[in-house]
């Protein structure tokens, strides 16, 4: 079975914070082949020194888009957007290390389409999807169409971070390796299985530290909104126009915190709580899924025989889930060709159709057909959250993801401290405790510190921020949303609630949203505080 593209653009929507695993362009003079560089930019650049003056002013070189290299997903060379607009992609250099400006400088891809009004554009509006670790050349066009309104004063531009894509992507574990990590118990139950575990998260370190370590200690968010505002200067903007989505909305919150006075029109949608340390963030996300699964089953169960569930009330229906999950632990079923449906690779599954209501059907078909011993679609969905393409290739997405927060997040836990935490998440969700419980120790073994325990977003002076949090957000709760904007500042964070379900407010395709977002964007008239859109 191939993993259909509405199940990839899903799973590039739905970045989250907080990994859910077990655990192109070419620049002048350079040759790329199919799958970009032929050698790292790092390395290609290692010995280059140019001053943080000379960045600033360097010229981007905009050429047709090639096809996405296997490290931002694969797949085909973005179409034009309606109308006939072309994707133009381009390399910019910027420091390695910015303590070190004039020392060695790597290479990150832009992608853009260029504004429809050029006599009324404002700027260019740069799009961070998320993850970390999501591929903004890969995204961006995959959702063009969405926001191809904004484009009548933007160019809309999207970039693979540092770390990511053909951003010097991290390279840590082969295809192969990766499928056997996945396929491993996530939530080991016995002595034996947790030393597995522990001895996979350590394995999984280890690679990434001897294919990428020279760049792992500058992969963290500072470093990107560092980057960023270099692209501002280097796109000829004065302010910084933003959207970030999901992690997106802690690195626009950290890029306002660094930059106050370089902020422009900027949205924040899918809100990450800038107070939460990692811990907190996935007990919240923990609750967060548990909720959104409690409104699929009460959906389910409100459809009576027209839902293909077992279960006459959501209760009942979540026992039915529980019970193949349970099953699944003890004997996988076939799933796509000679791969096996786990338990683990089942609850990624079903945590990847939660992202949207739209793929709801798609989840229940599924769980019915694993209940009736075909993994094949829950698998596919699984494969779709972890970045593993049709072909058996995987994206970087999750070896980028992890660098990136442990980068920046200073917890580190052994597996004795997660297991005593382990009541807590049972308690937030049933289906999702442990799973998200375990993740406590994608950092285990880490070879790079982390910078902070919690990042600081206090952007005193700043222009106005808008905030939008969705009600029934698994992956970033609502709760986040006025987190981030008390911790923007007074006058700066303004935010704004979407009564709704799924990941992110805008791509709902919300028509109030959409106007309060647009009218923010396009015109400058910044939404009422507190402003509801049902």
């Amino acid at each position: 079975m191939r993993t259909s593209p509405a199940l990839r653009a899903a799973a590039l929507a739905a970045a989250v914070t907080v990994l859910l695993p077990i655990t192109a362009c070419s620049d002048s003079g350079n040759k790329d082949g199919p799958d970009g560089p032929q050698s790292s930019p790092l390395a290609a650049n290692a010995a280059e020194a140019t001053s943080s003056g000379d960045l600033a002013s360097q010229k981007l070189t905009w050429k047709p888009c090639p096809a996405p290299s296997p490290a931002q997903g694969s797949g085909k060379a973005p179409s034009p957007l309606p109308g006939g607009t072309p994707w133009e992609c381009a390399f910019m250099r910027a420091p390695l290390d910015y303590a070190k400006p004039e020392g060695a400088t790597i290479r990150l891809e832009l992608i853009r389409a260029r504004a429809k009004n050029q006599d009324k554009r404002i700027g260019s509006l740069i799009f961070n999807f998320g993850g970390p670790g999501a591929s903004g050349v890969a995204t961006l066009p995959a959702f063009g169409a969405d926001y191809d309104k904004l484009r009548a004063r933007y160019d809309l531009v999207s970039f693979d971070p540092r770390g990511v894509g053909r951003s010097d992507g991290v390279k840590c574990e082969t295809d192969k390796q990766l499928d056997a990590r996945y396929e491993n118990d996530g939530t080991p139950d016995t002595s034996a299985e947790v030393n597995t575990f522990v001895k996979d998260t350590k394995a999984f370190a280890a690679a990434c530290e001897e294919n990428s370590g020279k760049q792992l200690p500058y992969v963290g968010t500072t470093d990107a909104a560092r980057d960023m505002d270099l692209m501002r200067q280097v796109l000829g903007d004065k302010k910084l126009y933003y959207f970030g989505i999901s992690y997106g909305t802690e690195l626009g919150g950290v890029y306002a915190h660094l930059f106050p006075k370089n902020v422009g029109r900027s949205v924040l949608d899918a809100v990450v709580d800038p107070t939460q340390d990692s811990e907190q963030s996935s007990l919240g996300q923990a609750k967060g899924f548990q909720l959104a699964l409690d409104n699929f089953t009460k959906d389910c169960a409100d459809r009576g025989d027209e839902c293909k569930l077992p279960g006459a009330s959501a209760q009942e229906v979540e026992q039915g889930i529980a019970d193949l999950l349970a099953k699944l632990e003890k004997q996988p079923i076939p799933g796509i060709g000679s791969r096996r449906l786990t338990q683990t690779l089942a609850t990624t599954g079903i945590a990847a159709a939660l992202y949207s209501k739209q793929t709801w059907t798609l989840l229940e078909q599924g769980l019915d057909e694993a209940d009736g011993g075909d993994g094949a679609l829950l698998l596919a969905l699984a494969d779709s959250l972890n970045g593993r393409s049709d072909n058996g290739h995987y994206d970087n997405s999750m070896a980028a993801n992890t660098a990136i927060n442990c980068a920046d997040s200073k917890q580190r836990f052994t597996a004795d401290q997660t297991e005593a935490k382990l009541p807590e998440f049972r308690s937030a969700s049933k289906i999702f405790g442990d799973y998200l419980g375990w993740s406590l120790m994608a950092c285990t073994g880490w070879p790079v510190a982390g910078a902070w325990d919690t990042p600081d977003v206090s952007a005193p002076g700043s222009a106005p921020i808008l905030v939008v949090g969705n009600t029934g957000d698994p992956a970033t709760p609502y709760k986040g949303a006025k987190a981030m904007a008390d911790a923007l500042g007074e006058d700066v964070g303004v935010e704004m609630t979407y009564e709704g379900q799924g990941h992110g407010a805008y791509n709902s395709g919300n028509a109030c949203v959409q106007q309060e977002v647009g009218g923010y964007l396009l015109d400058g008239k910044v939404p009422a505080a507190g402003t509801v859109c049902k």
